[in-house]
């Protein structure tokens, strides 16, 4: 594409009142009503001591403000403003500048972030009953819970401390913010978020995880799942007795990495080499010649009793993958190491094995939400950053929503960056013939099918 030598730097003006610069917000924000978010954040949260007389006030409209610029792309509250530009405030109503909607996040405390907690698990039940963005949970529903550490820098940040992170598989100690987040999905629906709660950079990743557990597993039966057909997974730091007592008081499976000490070790030193037998992943090769598969995973499994000194004792399988180790190329000798999981997963031992290597999937939400709204804690008050990391994970979950309202494979599963360019940031001229709204947008706009798509399912 080539510039043309004709234009002037005079010719370039802002002064276009009908131009919308995030068309997309229509179809979206029209979902979001149809599935009563309004509704909810009025019914939830609720302020009764404002440190600032008009900070809370029309708490709803300002609260739908702030998801629908982290669906156009903000990722901090002054980028809040790109809601505000040309025709925006034609086509939508509660439009509201950027510092006011910061003066509302720092009203909020802890019981107002575990109100729109509230309103996080009703909506996405809403959105599923809706749309297809749960499709298949009356099959199998599998639940991930995982933790990171964000960092922050300064010394302005609420609740910042240092916490154990790895950078290229390294530990180390670094200054932030810890978000816990359960994330929802389906074998053929991507994840979206069930449960979010900030905490702060020291807290150990399981803290708070029972109850945020429990309420997932309420969430997805009251989204249509059966408590059988749960699966919650996640890594060596979620396996603690409390954590599965939880899950287990409640009907569903549970499938954690489970740290080796003395009792796990023994376990594994009892499984005889013959009872191994080599794992199919998908993608696996077979050796042409021998017909075996080229790969050196291999799984095994024994009854094992976890927490045996606790209350919270419990007797499930011993799941143990053992691959080679890369460092030894004796083949008389070999040294293998040993992944053990503690589940209670009827699946068949390899596939039991293949499920909970799955559970994975939740980086892909970390990834979505570090590449949008968590790519800063945008305020000095912990709260309101709380605040914001629940509100991010509403427009997430409605994003994912929109993407399966357009009949594309692509969006189904597509990043959040990729919906937000495709389907959000699009721009539209705003007309009004025989005074009705008439949004006009780019001709031979690649995606318009889709997006027209969209645009039908929800106003139909």
């Amino acid at each position: 594409m080539q510039g043309s030598h004709s234009w002037r730097g005079d010719r370039a003006i802002f002064d276009e009142d009908n131009l919308v610069s995030h068309a997309g917000l229509v179809p979206l924000l029209a979902l979001a009503e149809r599935t009563g978010l309004s509704r909810l954040l009025d019914e939830h949260v609720r302020f009764g001591c404002e440190r600032v007389r008009s900070g809370a006030a029309n708490t709803t409209p300002k609260l739908v403000a702030i998801i629908a610029g982290m669906a156009a792309g903000a990722d901090t509250i002054d980028d809040l403003d790109m809601i505000r530009a040309g025709g925006m405030k034609q086509v939508f109503g509660g439009v509201y500048a950027s510092a006011t909607l910061g003066i509302l996040l720092r009203e909020f405390t802890h019981g107002h972030t575990r109100q729109l907690s509230a309103v996080l698990r009703r909506h996405l039940i809403a959105l599923s009953e809706q749309t297809p963005v749960l499709d298949g949970i009356d099959q199998r529903c599998l639940l991930d819970i995982d933790s990171l550490l964000r960092p922050v820098y300064g010394h302005a940040k609420q609740g910042a401390s240092y916490g154990h992170t790895k950078i290229a598989g390294k530990p180390i100690l670094r200054k932030g913010l810890s978000p816990l987040a359960v994330t929802l999905s389906t074998p053929t629906a991507a994840p979206v978020l069930a449960a979010v709660r900030l905490r702060a950079g020291r807290a150990g990743s399981a803290k708070g995880a029972a109850s945020m557990l429990t309420e997932a597993i309420n969430t997805a039966q009251q989204a249509g799942a059966r408590a059988y057909d749960i699966l919650v997974r996640g890594d060596s730091a979620f396996c603690n007795g409390k954590i599965v007592a939880a899950v287990a008081a409640t009907g569903a499976m549970f499938s954690f990495t489970i740290a080796t000490n003395p009792a796990v070790a023994a376990a594994i030193a009892s499984i005889p080499d013959e009872q191994y037998t080599p794992v199919r992943y998908p993608g696996a090769v077979v050796d042409p010649d021998t017909g075996q598969l080229i790969s050196d995973a291999q799984v095994a499994e024994t009854t094992y009793t976890a927490f045996a000194d606790t209350r919270h004792r419990h007797t499930a399988r011993l799941l143990v993958r053992r691959v080679l180790d890369a460092n030894t190329q004796d083949p008389l000798f070999p040294v293998w190491r040993y992944h053990p999981v503690f589940t209670n997963n009827t699946e068949p031992i390899d596939q039991a094995d293949i499920t909970h290597r799955r559970h994975a999937v939740c980086e892909t939400v970390w990834s979505d939400l570090i590449d949008g709204p968590w790519a800063h804690q945008p305020s000095g008050v912990f709260a309101a950053n709380a605040a914001w990391c629940i509100l991010a994970a509403i427009c997430h979950n409605l994003l994912r929503a929109a993407g399966t309202l357009t009949a594309t494979t692509r969006y189904t599963v597509a990043r959040g960056a990729t919906l937000r360019t495709h389907l959000i940031n699009i721009p539209a001229r705003l007309a009004r013939p025989q005074r009705r709204p008439v949004l006009h947008l780019p001709r031979r706009w690649p995606r318009a099918g889709a997006w027209l798509t969209l645009w039908k399912a929800v106003f139909t």
